[in-house]
C-alpha cells in the first residue's frame, strides 16, 4: 500500500532544497506551497515571471495536485492559458510519480521560450520600422507618379492657392490707400483722354499769343508778285 504522506513529506523536502529563495509553504493541511519561476533575461534584459501554487490532494502522486497561478509578472492572458495548459499535459504524462520539480522544470522552459518569442517579434517589430522608413525615403526621392486624377487635384488646389493670394494682396493695397494706376488704367477709366489736347485747343480759343519779332516786316521785303519768276521759296537761295 502505497504510503502518500510519506511520498508527499520527501517531495516536499527534495523542492525546498533545490529552490530555496522562490519556494514558501502556505498551509500544511493540506499541504500547500508556492515556488517563483523566472525567466533568463531576454537581449535587453526583460524577463517574464510566474508564481506557481500546488496543493496536495489526499492521493498524490497517483492523482494530480491542483495547481493555479497565484501571480505572473509581464505575462499576457494568452501566456497564462498556455502555462496553464501545459501543467495539465504534464501532470497526466506523470501520474504515479512525484512530478512538481517536472511541472516547474515545464513551466520554466515556456517562460524561457515566451521571452525569445519577445525579443524575435521585438526584431520583427525593429525590422518593419526600417523597411517603412526605407519605402517612405525611396518615394520622397522618386516624387509621386503624375496621373490626371492627381495633376486635376493638384491644379485646384493651386489655383484656390494663386486666387486667395491675390485677394489678399488686392486687400492690402486697398488698406494701404488708392492703388496707382498705369496709363493703360487710367485710359480706360477715363475714354475723354484721346480727345485732351483737342479740348485743349479748343478752350485756349483766341488767346493763343504770337511773338512778331520772330518774323521779318513784310514791307522791307522786295518781292515783287507780279514777276512770273518770283517763287517764294527761293528767297533766300540769292543770300547764299
Amino acid at each position: 500500500m502505497t504510503d502518500y504522506a510519506e511520498e508527499q513529506r520527501n517531495e516536499l523536502e527534495a523542492i525546498e532544497s533545490i529552490y530555496p529563495d522562490s519556494f514558501t509553504v502556505l498551509s500544511d493541511d493540506p499541504t500547500s506551497f508556492t515556488i517563483t519561476v523566472t525567466s533568463d533575461a531576454g537581449a535587453n534584459g526583460e524577463t517574464v515571471e510566474a508564481m506557481l501554487k500546488f496543493t496536495y490532494v489526499e492521493k498524490y502522486p497517483d492523482e494530480p495536485p491542483l495547481w493555479e497561478i497565484h501571480s505572473q509578472e509581464n505575462l499576457e492572458e494568452s501566456d497564462v492559458k498556455d502555462i496553464l495548459t501545459l501543467l495539465q499535459q504534464q501532470a497526466e504524462e506523470n501520474l504515479g510519480m512525484v512530478m512538481i520539480f517536472t511541472l516547474v522544470t515545464a513551466v520554466q522552459e515556456k517562460l524561457n521560450e515566451m521571452v525569445d518569442m519577445m525579443k524575435h517579434r521585438q526584431e520583427e517589430e525593429k525590422q518593419r520600422k526600417e523597411r517603412e522608413a526605407e519605402e517612405a525615403e525611396k518615394i520622397a526621392f522618386q516624387g509621386t507618379v503624375v496621373t490626371i486624377e492627381n495633376f486635376l487635384a493638384w491644379k485646384a488646389t493651386f489655383e484656390l492657392e494663386v486666387a486667395e493670394l491675390r485677394r489678399k494682396r488686392q486687400k492690402e493695397e486697398e488698406q494701404a490707400g488708392k492703388p496707382k494706376l498705369t496709363g493703360k488704367q487710367l485710359f480706360e477709366r477715363d475714354h475723354n483722354l484721346d480727345t485732351s489736347d483737342i479740348q485743349f485747343l479748343e478752350d485756349a480759343g483766341n488767346n493763343v499769343e504770337v511773338d512778331e519779332s520772330l518774323f521779318q516786316d513784310i514791307e522791307d521785303l522786295d518781292l515783287d508778285e507780279d514777276d512770273p519768276d518770283f517763287d517764294p521759296l527761293e528767297m533766300g537761295s540769292d543770300e547764299d
